[in-house]
């Protein structure tokens, strides 16, 4: 339900959400027009909070792992 096809693409996408975030946190206070886009995009990243991601990150593991196996 939650997971990506490779964890690479969702470690990817975990990466570009978190320098989004460091981005709105460093330049928010001196642009503040800057600050809503960039969270919207790591929430979009995300696909929602933080707790999304890493639970869709673990069902991306288990669901690799599953599907080696049955091979």
């Amino acid at each position: 339900m939650f997971c990506s096809r490779s964890v690479s693409v969702h470690l990817l996408r975990g990466i570009g959400a978190v320098t989004l975030l460091v981005a709105a946190f460093a330049f928010g206070r001196d642009h503040v027009w800057l600050w809503p886009p960039l969270l919207i995009g790591a929430v979009v990243l995300l696909r929602g909070c933080p707790m999304c991601w890493l639970v869709g990150l673990l069902e991306t593991i288990v669901d690799r792992k599953q599907t080696s196996s049955t091979r």
